[in-house]
C-alpha cells in the first residue's frame, strides 16, 4: 500500500507539474490573440518588467485554483500530491519570470531565456514559455536567436536569489 501510495504521488506531483506549464504556455500564447484576455498582458510588455516573485506567484496560484484541487476527487493521496506539484510550478514559474526580467543569464536550465527573448526582440508569435522552453519546441515556436550580448555582459554579476521578491 506504500509504495503503491508513493508511487500515485511521485506520478501526481510530476504530472501538475508538466500540466502546470502546459497551460501556461497557452495561456500565455492565448494572451497575444485575445485582446480581452491579455489587455493587462499588454501592459506587462510595454513596462518590460516582472511583479515580484510573490505577486507572480499569487496571480499564477489564483489563475489555477481550481484545477489545483481536481484530483481531491479520486483520492487525498492524489489531490494533496497533485495540489503540490501545481504549487511547486506556481513557485518555480513565478521565479522564473522574475528572474528572466533581472538577470537573465542565469536561467542556466534553458540554453536561451525564451521570456527574456520573447520581451528583447518584440517576438509575439515565438517562445512564450515563461519558466520552461518544452511546449515552444514540441509547438513549432521556439526561435533561438543570440541572445547574449553587450547589454547582458555588461550587467553587474549577481546570485541566482537576488532579485525582486515582492
Amino acid at each position: 500500500m506504500l509504495v503503491q501510495n508513493t508511487s500515485i504521488a511521485i506520478a501526481c506531483f510530476a504530472s501538475a507539474f508538466i500540466f502546470a506549464s502546459l497551460v501556461e504556455y497557452w495561456l500565455h500564447r492565448l494572451m497575444h490573440v485575445s485582446k480581452k484576455v491579455g489587455e493587462r498582458h499588454l501592459d506587462h510588455h510595454r513596462r518590460n518588467e516582472g511583479q515580484g516573485v510573490l505577486w507572480e506567484f499569487r496571480d499564477y496560484v489564483r489563475g489555477g485554483i481550481l484545477a489545483m484541487f481536481v484530483m481531491f476527487l479520486f483520492s487525498w493521496v492524489a489531490g494533496v500530491s497533485w495540489f503540490l506539484g501545481g504549487l511547486a510550478y506556481a513557485a518555480f514559474s513565478a521565479y522564473a519570470h522574475q528572474l528572466q526580467h533581472e538577470n537573465p543569464t542565469k536561467c542556466f536550465w534553458m540554453k536561451m531565456p525564451v521570456h527574456y527573448v520573447h520581451h528583447k526582440y518584440g517576438m509575439w508569435h515565438h517562445n512564450f514559455g515563461l519558466a520552461v522552453d518544452w511546449w515552444d519546441k514540441l509547438f513549432g515556436t521556439y526561435k533561438p536567436v543570440e541572445w547574449l550580448d553587450e547589454e547582458e555582459l555588461s550587467q553587474p554579476e549577481q546570485g541566482l536569489l537576488q532579485l525582486r521578491w515582492w
